[in-house]
């Protein structure tokens, strides 16, 4: 078993990217809760699956930076991993039911949610097969992709976080 310790890879720690990552889901996340305060007076009129849209999005963006951030490989980076992950994936697929904003359509922004649907399990796969750069290049493309660049596109166009956050 010791022979086992010594020949397993090290870690791998945060680098730039990852480090700005964080920051990045860090301030998406303030931004979000601000305007749901904001909105508080309409919160009884937003469908459940938005309420379990917002949720996931939450729990995902709360813990980026915190498993970015973190020593690779551990118990606790795995059992987050695997919090994130389906939260990521939960709130790709309860998206396909949020249709207010394209009159009853699908929008754009679906296509990122069939991104993330698809590479979430793709995410998994990679890292019980130990397959660190798969891994990290999956982790790095749902949070660019899937939650970074989906949750900037929430706050434009007249969609409900950005009718709560700007007025």
């Amino acid at each position: 078993m010791a022979a086992e310790a010594l020949t397993r890879p090290q870690p791998l720690a945060p680098d730039l990217l990852e480090r700005v990552l964080g920051w990045a889901a860090l301030a998406l996340l303030a931004a979000a809760l601000a305007a749901i305060m904001r909105g508080h007076a309409s919160w009884g009129a937003v469908p459940p699956a938005i309420w379990l849209h917002l949720g996931t999005v939450i729990v995902a963006l709360t813990l980026t930076p915190v498993i970015l951030w973190q020593r690779r490989g551990t118990r606790l980076h795995r059992r987050l991993g695997y919090v994130w992950a389906s939260a990521m994936f939960v709130s790709a697929l309860d998206s396909f039911w949020i249709l207010e904003t394209n009159h009853g359509h699908f929008s754009v922004i679906h296509l990122l949610s069939a991104f993330v649907a698809v590479q979430t399990p793709r995410l998994v796969l990679t890292a019980r097969a130990h397959n660190h750069a798969a891994h990290r290049r999956t982790v790095r493309g749902l949070v660019i992709g899937g939650l970074l660049t989906a949750g900037a596109l929430t706050f434009p166009f007249h969609r409900l976080l950005g009718r709560w956050l700007l007025g």
